[in-house]
């Protein structure tokens, strides 16, 4: 259980340290002050090189329009209801090549007008101070650049550069026919004016004043494109309908605002004159068919007048009798009847095998000359027509087994099935009444016998006349009817919002947008770096890192050492590092037991690995200690890497090692050192088997008879984490003093020691940071001194006054305690 709570007590990895990244942060912030600049000195570029993007719009409103002078029964241009979904009818229009290429074409958007730019060829379109027009029926030079430089407001030089005379192409637009030119000359160059046609091989055009134009002329290039290539531009108008109404938003975007404004008007035009013209062609049809009847009906009353007029002037009979005539008005209305019922039962006989025999019913024959007055023929047909249209409608988005579809046929087949029905019974109702016309014609017919064989021609020949002059009126009629009908139709597309420059900004590039994403990224890219060096950087740099990854205390933080020699505490007394091991001995203190306190006390210096700088903190923890008037001999057992001779500038002749296997008494290895109370004993000679030697009866010895003669025996033991050595020394030592180095030691070489103190294998053991800068790069404001851990009280007051100049804002800032 309390094994348990201690691997509790070990707090988490750094990287759920929020406080630890805010600190490391903000100790950077040198970086903020280059990438933010840079980031946005990059926005600025992107927003001055990016093309200029525009959006403009045009509103219009797409609703079936009736003429109010005409009912269903007597306008030329009725219709059985027409298309129900008219919105999206012009929506698909809108986006369909043919469409797009009547509107290319017209205003000639395959010639392209440029103007060279700093980053690019600008369109310059409607802002030259010509207009191009070129003669349709001529080739003309394709996808090659026309240069045009104006003298003057008339005079200007037409240039065309050739690379290599290699092949050119040239396009007829008439008959979108293209063919291969080869130029003779590599440039060719004309001087021309405004207004001057320039018949030249490869090229047939006009340059045309533009009135609209207030400049000075200038340098600018033309360039004729394929249709199809331009028409591909246009594909992607946007056209929405507004939800709930009949209006559709129609928008484009483009670079050149003047070029936006002419196509979708233009675009809008087309597509009223296209949509009228479709409105009226029923009634155009019908007028034209009228027409030949109409035309046949006259021929016919003159044939008859004159026949009339031959059989009279021949047969000196100029009237009819009393009986003649009553015969004569009495069948001329049965005539009209029977010709009008006729009319009518065929029409019906017609809609019969049109609807048998079709499956779209969007297109069903509406009455030309003829006038239905069953409202429920016209009203089935109407429903046939609108569920016929819905039905196709939903086989673009549906397959045929969809629910939806199924349920709008079955709807269509009721609907056809009734309308056969009331056809049916309207061709029988209407057969018996022209069969009791013929039977009313037939008795005036028997009457007829009895009259004069003169009469009888004369009565005739007026019922044939009268006959035709009927149908000749009312084809008159209705041919007037067709007139009014085609000048009277109104286009359904009203446009509310026409498309206008009104000053309107570009859309691309989102200049404030930019900029605010270049501030966020040059704010998250030195922090995405920040982190990610801290996540791979696996050093340690602070006390807090320590605390964080082992309960072993902190007992002292040394800073960096500025001297030549290792011997700080010696060489400069005075100085903040010497400072820094006085409060590491008063701290050291605390970690011997009461009952020893009198005894002599042996201290084992290690580290994880080479480097760390165990020797230099154990020689000048021994110097230190030696000052203090304390009678203390540093030990050197790192027997495969020996330094500290060096530093003290003696003999490693002898030592430890050659102690160890008899060579050399105790006698002989003590060394005398130039700092007072210290004495020290070098590790000798290396030798072959270090480990096995420290594991001889004679170190036992060696420990013991130093602790009855000095009163601290320091030892300088080698590293934890490459041999086993240290390990076995431990057992020696009062208390251990493992050393990390600030920004060298790797978190990972605190398992071992972790491991050992968790497991109670090593128990008086503490941490030393070792060449601590004092700076804030690493996001903390230490305020600990060169003494930590125990003993507050001593050695922070001299190292804060010391170093108290080297704080930086931002640790003043933010050291709050």
């Amino acid at each position: 259980m309390a094994k348990n709570k201690k691997e509790k007590n070990v707090i988490s990895d750094p990287i759920s340290d929020v406080r630890h990244y805010i600190f490391k942060i903000i100790a950077n912030w040198r970086w903020f002050l280059i990438t933010i600049p840079i980031a946005l000195a990059y926005a600025y570029y992107v927003n001055i090189s990016t093309q200029r993007i525009y959006g403009l719009g045009t509103v219009i409103s797409v609703k079936e329009k009736q003429n109010p002078l005409f009912s269903t029964g007597t306008n030329i241009a009725f219709n059985w209801g027409g298309v129900s979904d008219k919105v999206e009818g012009i929506r698909r229009v809108m986006s369909s090549r043919s469409h797009n290429e009547k509107v290319v074409k017209k205003l000639q958007f395959y010639i392209d007008y440029l103007e060279e730019g700093r980053f690019r060829m600008e369109d310059v379109y409607g802002k030259t101070p010509f207009k191009v027009e070129i003669d349709s029926e001529q080739p003309q030079l394709l996808n090659t650049l026309i240069k045009i430089e104006f003298f003057d407001a008339i005079n200007y030089k037409l240039s065309i550069a050739f690379p290599d005379k290699s092949n050119q192409t040239l396009i007829n637009y008439q008959t979108g026919e293209t063919e291969v030119y080869k130029p003779k000359d590599s440039e060719y160059v004309v001087n021309a004016q405004i207004g001057t046609q320039l018949n030249l091989p490869f090229l047939n055009l006009k340059l045309v004043s533009n009135n609209e134009y207030t400049g000075n002329g200038g340098v600018y290039f033309i360039k004729f494109n394929s249709v199809d290539g331009v028409v591909s531009r246009y594909l992607g108008v946007r056209s929405n309908p507004v939800s709930g109404t009949s209006l559709l938003e129609i928008s484009m975007m483009g670079p050149n605002k003047n070029r936006i404004v002419d196509y979708l008007n233009t675009s809008v035009q087309v597509l009223a004159e296209d949509e009228l013209n479709e409105k009226t062609n029923y009634a155009h049809s019908t007028r034209r068919f009228i027409d030949m009847q109409f035309a046949l009906a006259s021929d016919s009353l003159k044939s008859l007048e004159r026949n009339i007029g031959n059989f009279k002037e021949q047969n000196a009979i100029y009237d009819l009798s009393a009986e003649g005539q009553e015969i004569f008005s009495q069948t001329k209305g049965l005539d009209k009847l029977y010709e009008q019922v006729n009319d009518r039962l065929q029409y019906f006989n017609n809609l019969e095998k049109y609807i048998l025999t079709s499956k779209d019913f969007t297109k069903i024959p509406a009455p030309a000359i003829i006038n239905i007055e069953d409202a429920a023929i016209g009203s089935a047909v109407s429903k046939l027509t609108e569920l016929s249209v819905k039905r196709e409608q939903l086989a673009k988005n549906v397959t045929v087994t969809h629910p939806s579809y199924i349920a709008v046929n079955q709807e269509i087949e009721t609907t056809k099935s009734v309308l056969l029905e009331n056809l049916s019974s309207l061709k029988n109702t209407t057969q018996v009444n022209l069969n009791n016309i013929k039977k009313r014609i037939g008795n005036y017919s028997s009457k007829l016998s009895t009259l004069p064989k003169k009469e009888q021609k004369l009565l005739n020949f007026q019922r044939k006349y009268e006959l035709t002059e009927s149908n000749y009126i009312f084809l008159m009629q209705k041919r007037y009817e067709a007139s009014i009908a085609i000048a009277a139709s109104v286009s359904d597309i009203t446009v509310l919002d026409k498309a206008k420059d009104v000053g309107q900004g570009s859309s691309i590039p989102r200049t404030e947008f930019n900029y605010m994403v270049a501030i966020l990224l040059g704010i998250l890219f030195p922090i995405f770096v920040i982190v990610a060096i801290d996540l791979i950087d696996t050093r340690i740099y602070s006390v807090e890192e320590i605390e964080t990854l082992s309960q072993i205390p902190v007992i002292g933080v040394i800073g960096v050492n500025t001297e030549k020699s290792g011997l700080a505490v010696y060489l400069n007394p005075k100085s903040a590092i010497s400072e820094s091991f006085r409060a590491l001995r008063s701290n050291i203190q605390f970690l011997f037991d009461r009952e020893k306190y009198q005894d002599a006390k042996t201290i084992l210096v290690t580290s994880s690995v080479s480097g760390e700088g165990k020797t230099f903190v154990s020689m000048n923890l021994a110097s230190v200690l030696a000052i203090g008037g304390k009678k203390t001999v540093l030990v050197g057992l790192d027997l495969r890497k020996p330094k500290i001779h060096r530093d003290f500038e003696i003999s490693n002749e002898k030592g430890v090692s050659s102690y160890l296997i008899g060579q050399d008494n105790l006698s002989d290895i003590i060394q005398k050192s130039n700092i007072e109370n210290l004495d020290v004993i070098t590790s000798g000679p290396v030798p072959p088997n270090p480990g096995e030697l420290i594991l001889k009866q004679s170190t036992i010895d060696l420990i013991n008879f130093l602790k009855e003669q000095y009163e601290y025996v320091v030892i300088d033991s080698p590293p934890v984490g490459l041999v086993s050595d240290a390990i076995d020394l431990i057992q020696f030592s009062d208390t251990t003093l493992y050393v990390l180095r600030h920004g060298f030691t790797k978190r990972e070489m605190l398992k071992i020691i972790n491991n050992k103190y968790q497991k109670q294998e090593i128990k008086n053991v503490s941490f030393i940071l070792n060449e601590f800068k004092m700076t804030s790069k690493y996001g903390y404001n230490y305020g600990y001194g060169y003494g930590y851990g125990y003993g507050y009280g001593y050695g922070y007051g001299n190292y804060a006054e010391v170093n108290n100049t080297k704080k930086s804002i931002f640790k003043k800032l933010f050291n709050k305690k």
